[in-house]
């Protein structure tokens, strides 16, 4: 068997006979990986809290037939510490493993820009510094961008018109003018827009500086163009707090 090194992050861990795990991981050289940890479940395990949800690992595998197996790991950054410690960051890091987890499709293709999101959000997160609601935010939205499903904030999204629309529609992929305007779309404030805007670009003054009422609008519209782009609704978006 190959062995190879890569970083990564824990997405999510499953039992697996008495003493393993299956391990969900998104690497930062290769992508989606699914491994085993051998004997992970044993007291005397060498390395069996460093394989939990949100953990910044070096891993040494072994290329495996169907899976890989986790040799040798070490922590790199121990963000689930911080992070499982209050609800609300909690609820919004899992939302943000299995949007990660979901939006990279196949198994061992390279995902470098959605490892570096999350190992960034994942960072914002712990440290405390910014809102965890809007770290969540901006990080979706990012992420959907670098899958191909970007919105659009400051033009018509079918006709490309630029200037400050008032109507929102996650099925067309953003703001749309008057003369584009869908049955059923939103209208949302224009500080609103203005803060998806700010979310998507990570202009953090701009993100700051909104008002409460504007922030909640934006995060039930970015839950609204999350939940259109992903065949199925995420389980760990029922549990989140905004």
């Amino acid at each position: 068997m190959g062995l190879y090194r890569d970083e990564a992050i824990v997405l999510r861990t499953q039992k697996l006979g008495e003493a393993d795990r299956i391990i969900t991981l998104l690497t930062r050289g290769t992508g989606r990986v699914r491994a085993v940890a051998k004997g992970v479940r044993r007291t005397s395990s060498r390395f069996g809290s460093r394989l939990e949800p949100f953990t910044h690992v070096d891993l040494q595998l072994a290329e495996g037939r169907s899976l890989d197996v986790i040799t040798q790991a070490e922590t790199l950054a121990p963000y689930g510490a911080k992070i499982g410690a209050d609800y609300e960051k909690y609820t919004a890091g899992t939302v943000m493993l299995e949007t990660a987890e979901r939006l990279v499709v196949e198994d061992k293709e390279p995902a470098l820009q959605q490892f570096l999101l999350l190992v960034g959000a994942l960072r914002a997160m712990s440290s405390g510094e910014r809102n965890a609601s809007a770290v969540l935010d901006s990080f979706l939205l990012r992420s959907l961008a670098v899958a191909g499903y970007a919105p659009s904030f400051d033009a018509c999204a079918r006709c490309g018109l630029e200037g400050a629309h008032r109507s929102f529609n996650p099925a067309a992929g953003g703001m749309l003018c008057s003369d584009c305007r869908m049955p059923g779309s939103a209208s949302p404030a224009l500080e609103t827009v203005a803060l998806l805007g700010a979310l998507l670009a990570g202009d953090w003054a701009v993100v700051e500086a909104s008002e409460p009422r504007h922030r909640k609008e934006a995060n039930g519209l970015v839950a609204a163009y999350l939940a259109w782009h992903l065949e199925r609704g995420l389980k760990s978006l029922s549990h989140l707090e905004r």
